[in-house]
């Protein structure tokens, strides 16, 4: 861990990956004050979500082939972007003026995705390549899992405007991003370039599976970390108890990410998503029938399993495309994010015919069609 850590550029990115991704973590616990001021339905609500990592999603891959073709030297200019549009959703009167911001956001985190993504893969030795990732993609992780506590400080301080405050870490991250990078912003798009000239055909069929393991497994996520705070303030439960359980479910998948890519160095990337899978389906099933203060213990496991393989996936989908990384980057982590985003409002329809609880038990079913898929990914030879 010290040796990946000693490598300031790549701590730079975690900051900036920290940074963007905390945006999305504040989303949930600022849902609960947009159904009051918009008079919105659950299905609504999930429009929001559906706005800003939709556009962050379809956006993805374009910024992938501008990355493959021009460097990744807006990287940090991507995160100011998301800072300054977000913090103005605070103070719209209009429920289409939301959505438009919520857009706009999540452009900047499209565009910051797939450019870090490149960078990264740039600075990371190949020996041991799933942990180093997986410590990247960890931060990211750690920035939504705290994205409810700072929500809650802030919204607590200043209300639905205080999305306003939220300017400033963008800002000053996406400045220091841009300065610290200056002299990497060529290099990773370079080892790309040079990987074209041995480039090879993809395999489709094996990359179909990667994207469609990565879009289940983001539905998932998405929908768990997008509504947990929403059922439980139902259940009767305020914002001091659904507030540490949601970033105790994100928290969670930071420490999986990280013992993932360890172990997938060890015992190979598919096996260890294949075991990820099968142990989600008891996971979602006690967090969804035993709800209350032992949450916390089924938050864990659900996190742990369920957001762990994400940088298993982006790699397997580098080595498959290894002469266009940054579309590989974009394709997978973009598609994974606008799958996660359409499915918030779909679970939220269920949950308004059903129930929150038995919408999110459904997802049992899709882990066990998602094992079907997993079995067809390429194996670490491959």
């Amino acid at each position: 861990m010290r040796e990946y850590l000693r490598n300031g550029k790549l701590t730079t990115l975690m900051l900036g990956h920290f940074t963007v991704d905390s945006y999305v973590g504040v989303l949930p616990v600022l849902y609960p004050l947009l159904i009051g001021r918009f008079k919105l339905s659950l299905a609504t609500v999930g429009l929001v979500s559906l706005a800003y990592s939709g556009m962050a999603a379809i956006s993805q891959p374009l910024f992938g082939i501008l990355a493959d073709r021009y460097g990744t030297r807006f990287t940090g200019l991507a995160l100011a972007w998301t800072a300054m549009t977000f913090s103005i959703i605070g103070f719209v009167t209009s429920f289409p003026l939301l959505l438009a911001l919520a857009l706009a956001s999540g452009l900047g985190s499209g565009a910051f995705h797939p450019l870090g993504a490149l960078d990264v893969r740039g600075l990371l030795p190949a020996w041991r390549r799933s942990f180093g990732m997986s410590i990247y993609v960890t931060a990211g992780t750690v920035g939504v899992a705290c994205g409810p506590l700072i929500g809650i400080l802030v919204f607590g301080a200043a209300g639905i405007h205080g999305t306003g405050f939220l300017l400033i870490p963008g800002l000053l991250t996406g400045g220091y991003l841009l300065w610290r990078m200056r002299e990497r912003a060529t290099t990773a798009v370079a080892a790309v370039r040079s990987a074209s000239h041995v480039a090879q055909a993809v395999p489709v069929f094996a990359l179909a599976a990667v994207i469609g393991v990565m879009m289940s497994r983001s539905w998932t996520v998405n929908v768990f970390q997008a509504f947990t705070p929403t059922w439980y303030r139902e259940l009767g439960y305020g914002p001091g108890f659904y507030g540490p359980l949601a970033t105790t479910l994100v928290l969670a998948s930071a420490v999986g990410t990280v013992g993932c890519g360890s172990l997938a160095d060890r015992y190979g990337r598919r096996t260890v998503i294949l075991a990820t899978l099968v142990l989600t389906i008891p996971a979602i099933l006690l967090f969804t029938l035993y709800p209350g203060p032992w949450a916390f213990a089924s938050a864990i496991l659900i996190g742990f399993l369920a957001a762990s393989t994400a940088p298993l996936m982006l790699l397997m989908a580098q080595q498959l495309m290894a002469s266009r990384a940054g579309l590989a980057s974009g394709l997978v982590m973009g598609l994974g994010f606008v799958t996660g985003a359409i499915g918030v409002p779909i679970n939220g329809a269920i949950a308004d015919a059903i129930g929150l609880q038995k919408s999110l038990m459904s997802h049992v079913i899709l882990v066990i069609l998602t094992i079907g898929i997993a079995w067809f990914l390429p194996r670490e030879e491959e």
